[in-house]
């Protein structure tokens, strides 16, 4: 499963090593070389996952981890911290700060990669097999295929595409941005409304089932897909 990743490291070296292992696996990454420019860019959209060094200038890697997990909205974004430290107390003391997984430093790429993806099959355990179902609707990444309440849902690519973000991300809310980056991954220039456009689309071939209300608008911030249904 490919995702977004943010990389909070301040050695070059490891930062090229690191991209060009994500780039290898189709990971999406951004760098940020302190805590505190991670925090300004998470003000702008979410990752799916974030590889934190545990030595920052500034503030470290552990209280910016305390503070992704004390706060409702990113406390919910697995981290994987990278270190020097190997002592048993300091993954420990990485481990109770909220990291979801520990890499001591020097890594294999295939180490990393192998971390990467365990903790982000955690992160969506309701995505089984390529499939995911939520109150009768039921999307098949293998087949291409969308049933609602058993009944076959004709829809086209990017309605596909967008389907599955939203199903497979329960309740995260996406800002038009991180869709366009996520569903069209960067590889043509549309605008932002261009989201607006597609989302009434899948709205529409929903309707007939009743799942159209599992798309819902956050007003001022963008989509998300609940199982909690709108009135």
């Amino acid at each position: 499963m490919s995702a977004t990743i943010l990389v909070v490291e301040d050695e070059p070296a490891i930062c090229e090593l690191v991209a060009l292992n994500l780039k290898q696996a189709g990971h999406r990454h951004v760098v940020a070389g302190s805590a505190e420019q991670a925090l300004v860019m998470m003000r702008e959209g979410l990752p799916d996952m974030i590889l934190l060094d545990w030595m920052l200038p500034g503030m470290s890697g552990v209280e910016f981890a305390r503070r992704i997990k004390a706060d409702a909205r990113t406390r919910a974004i697995p981290i994987i911290m990278l270190t020097a430290r190997g002592e048993e107390q300091d993954r420990i003391t990485g481990l109770e700060t909220g990291a979801d997984d520990y890499v001591t430093k020097p890594f294999s790429p295939r180490e990393l990669n192998a971390r990467i993806k365990t903790v982000l099959r955690r992160l969506a355990p309701h995505v089984a097999g390529g499939t995911v179902e939520v109150m009768g609707l039921r999307l098949d990444s293998a087949t291409h295929r969308v049933t609602g309440k058993d009944q076959p849902i004709k829809m086209g690519p990017t309605e596909f595409r967008l389907l599955h973000l939203l199903m497979t991300h329960p309740d995260r809310v996406y800002s038009r941005t991180q869709v366009l980056d996520q569903v069209w991954e960067g590889n043509v220039i549309v605008e932002d409304r261009t989201v607006d456009v597609h989302i009434r689309r899948l709205r529409r071939v929903l309707e007939a089932t009743g799942h159209d209300r599992l798309i819902q608008t956050v007003r001022g911030v963008g989509y998300r897909f609940s199982a909690q249904m709108e009135g």
